[in-house]
């Protein structure tokens, strides 16, 4: 199933005659329209008579008249350059008894929502199938914390988390799955079909079609160059014993099918090996940890940034260490940041970069890379500049060239309510509220994408949110772009498949997110937040359909 901008909302409208009390026997059909600022839109009646609308228009409605009587839908039949449009109505199944003037065209630069597989429930089971083979019937079950990737075919991967298995128990999860944007399918490829499963690991450097991680949500996720998907730490299972923190790094390669352990141990709730700040060292390693932000550059090394974890001292806290790792060497390097824990935030002046610049030791911060290469970090949870801990809301910019961090926007202090501004409109005084656990993109432009997570609303209140907002590098402002400014919203969820200026993901914290290389959509997957009616763990896979 090829999910396309044209494939939007499209509304009924069933007409009939009223009999003797007709004054008409046919009848205009017309309405409104809102946001287009560039270029036309092209409206159908049926399939065939067109009304093209330009930018600037607020009311449409097409040429001469139709038979009382009759029903039509209108649609979209061209959209214009760089926004997309979608139709709503004056309700389904309305009696024409006079001309119709309310079927509502909106526009928008960014694009619309649409509810692609998945319940709109809580706390679905996994539908497995048979390992390998795609089915309309297979998917994942209700889970949050998983690791996400995109591979060079374009397909969406998924891994783990802490959710819901085949049987419908709760727990740590160790299943690989794969979706195809093309085909609409998902497919398990590896791992268990239960919870709490222990890693085997194999010989480490060696890929075998016997390995396979443990159990664990929170962990870190890349993908490189050739497809390869990369994952780090979380907490759940390794080898043997009860469930902790991990520090183990792991390969998976779609081709052959088969997982690598590359570095770390293969237990649990390991201190980190921190050796020379900027040195290169096959003993130096990261501490076990969960929830830790992750970028890779366009030389293929990965980066790995805080989470709660292992310091140099055995201490479990929040972390603000910055690490390197290559590929081709296979080595970690210790690259800023602290080797203790609970660091409070170093912030300088806001839009200079300096060496004693850094972001206060965190958790589940979001994480970007930008076309230029450097690396972005918004928020999550841990220390401000005073040393208090909390919900942040500051961005920040890692440049790789000078080795510098730069804060962006944002305070210094935990706990700041969003300013949303008017929906739609970039403003210099717009900053999403603080957060943990957000969901994030990049998209082809450079500008930054942001949903949801766990944090503070636009009245202050502290909860689960939905709010979807774009960050321009280039203009250095905020948009809230859909979703609303109050926590704990439901879903709407609408037609399965189909784009609607009214549906929207409910509030949820801890999803999955890809971004599509071929149309630069934006796709979302599960979480823990609300449904169509509830709060739960969500199985729903949406997709943000942008402009083309």
């Amino acid at each position: 199933m090829k999910l396309r901008a044209i494939c939007l909302m499209t509304v009924v409208l069933a007409l009939a005659a009223c009999g003797g009390s007709n004054k008409s026997n046919s009848y205009t059909v017309g309405g409104t329209i809102s946001g287009l600022t560039t270029g036309s839109v092209v409206l159908a009646y049926n399939g065939g008579t067109t009304v093209t609308v330009s930018a600037g228009a607020t009311t449409w409605v097409f040429p001469g008249a139709f038979p009382a009587g009759s029903s039509y839908t209108v649609t979209v039949q061209t959209q214009p350059v760089g926004e997309l449009c979608g139709v709503y109505g004056d309700g389904n199944e309305a009696t024409l008894a006079a001309d119709v003037t309310d079927v509502g065209v909106v526009c928008s630069p960014f694009g619309q929502w649409t509810w692609v597989s998945g319940g709109s429930g809580e706390n679905a089971s996994g539908a497995y199938g048979t390992l390998g083979a795609a089915s309309a019937s297979n998917i994942p079950g209700a889970r949050y914390g998983s690791s996400a990737w995109t591979d060079s075919a374009g397909n969406l991967w998924v891994f783990g988390g802490q959710g819901y298995d085949a049987s419908g128990a709760l727990g740590s999860l160790n299943d690989l799955w794969q979706f195809s944007p093309s085909t609409g399918l998902w497919t398990w490829m590896s791992g268990a079909s239960g919870n709490n499963v222990h890693g085997v690991y194999g010989t480490q450097g060696v890929a075998s079609s016997g390995n396979v991680p443990g159990s664990r949500y929170s962990a870190s996720a890349w993908t490189d160059a050739s497809g390869n998907l990369w994952l780090f730490g979380g907490f759940g299972y390794g080898a043997t014993g009860s469930e902790g923190k991990l520090n183990d790094l792991w390969k998976y390669t779609p081709g052959s099918g088969q997982w690598t352990w590359v570095s770390g141990g293969t237990g649990s709730d390991a201190g980190g090996v921190y050796g020379v700040l900027g040195a290169t060292s096959s003993g130096t390693t990261p501490g076990a940890r969960y929830a830790a932000s992750a970028w890779i550059d366009a030389s293929g090394s990965l980066w790995l940034f805080g989470g709660y974890g292992v310091d140099s001292n055995g201490h479990v806290g929040e972390l603000d260490d910055l690490w390197k790792f290559s590929p081709v060497s296979g080595d970690w390097t210790w690259v800023g940041g602290g080797d203790a824990g609970n660091a409070s935030g170093v912030y300088g002046t806001q839009g200079a970069p300096a060496a004693s610049n850094t972001p206060g030791a965190r958790q589940a911060s979001s994480a970007w890379t930008d076309a230029a290469g450097n690396l972005w970090l918004f928020g999550g949870y841990g220390y401000d500049s005073n040393g208090n801990v909390g919900e942040l809301n500051d961005l920040w910019q890692y440049n790789q060239a000078s080795g510098q961090w730069m804060w962006v926007s944002g305070v210094q202090a935990f706990g700041a309510s969003g300013l949303y501004g008017a929906q739609g409109t970039a403003a210099v005084g717009n900053v999403p509220g603080a957060r943990q656990a957000a969901s994030t993109w990049s998209d082809s432009a450079g500008n930054l994408w942001l949903f949801g997570g766990y944090g503070y609303d636009a009245a202050g209140e502290l909860g689960t949110l939905n709010d979807l907002w774009q960050y321009s590098s280039a203009s250095g402002q905020w948009t809230w772009v859909s979703g609303a400014s109050k926590f704990n919203a439901d879903g709407l969820y609408g037609s399965q498949g189909i784009a609607s200026v009214s549906t929207v993901p409910g509030a949820r914290q801890a999803a999955s997110a890809w971004t599509e290389a071929s149309s630069g959509n934006l796709w979302l997957f599960g979480g823990v937040g609300y449904g169509s009616t509830g709060n739960g763990y969500l199985n729903d896979l949406w997709q943000f359909v942008r402009p083309e």
